[in-house]
């Protein structure tokens, strides 16, 4: 399953600890020297709206430790005739980001959401997905218009996007986290669309099935659309 627009938004600004010493973005090893180490700072502000509870939270990061600069591993690549490989060009550096979201319930049974990230494109990412923009929002509901109050129902969308120097490193051969198709001649903006319901089967059980539409996977107009579905059991004690 590909990641969802709460994911997508979340790799933005959501990075842990890089390891230490020669170890590299998405590695396996933990840092126990805390040399390579994720600065984060967050404001949250809560209210009402109407009588409706809401909150907006701002988050920024600063990430320091050995990753590559997409500029510089396309340019080697163009000296050597290589794909464009991001672990010849590493060196102890930093990549900041910040967060936007933003949540407010419009009623008791209905929440909606918008969020908006932004991290330094010049920087290979640490972890979980090649990101360097997304902007998101969705909203969900609760059944208890169909007689089902326990169950959710929810809709959202993102927009996902990544830097220039980002696009020309795949273009050149360069693969990324989760991304790479060898070129990149079209790039585009990638489009997620999800969909899902959450059935309550009891108070301690629940039945999901979520639906994705991806327009434009992994920034390349020449792949897609790509239909991803799933499903999901929660049980609790």
């Amino acid at each position: 399953m590909v990641p969802g627009p709460l994911d997508a938004a979340r790799g933005i600004f959501d990075l842990s600890a890089t390891p230490a010493g020669g170890i590299s973005p998405a590695g396996s090893d933990l840092d126990s020297t805390f040399d390579q180490f994720q600065l984060v700072g967050e404001i949250e502000e809560r209210h009402e709206l109407w009588g409706q509870p809401g909150k907006i939270k701002v988050t920024g990061f600063l990430s320091r430790g050995r990753a590559g600069e997409f500029a510089d591993a396309t340019a080697l690549a163009a000296v050597t005739g290589q794909p464009a490989d991001i672990n010849a060009v590493r060196n102890y550096t930093s990549r900041p980001g910040v967060s936007l979201n933003l949540e407010q319930q419009v009623s008791p049974d209905v929440g909606v959401f918008a969020r908006a990230g932004w991290a330094d494109g010049a920087v290979e990412p640490w972890d979980f997905t090649d990101i360097d923009g997304t902007v998101s929002g969705g909203v969900s509901l609760t059944g208890r218009k169909w007689g089902r109050p326990d169950d959710t129902f929810g809709i959202a969308g993102v927009v996902n996007a990544i830097s220039n120097a980002h696009e020309a490193f795949l273009n050149a051969g360069g693969l990324g986290i989760a991304v790479g198709d060898g070129r990149l001649p079209h790039p585009g903006l990638e489009d997620i669309f999800e969909t899902y319901y959450s059935y309550a089967a009891s108070q301690t059980t629940h039945l999901s099935l979520d639906y994705q539409f991806i327009a434009t996977p992994a920034y390349n107009t020449d792949r897609g659309p790509v239909n991803a579905f799933a499903g999901r059991f929660h049980w609790q004690f």
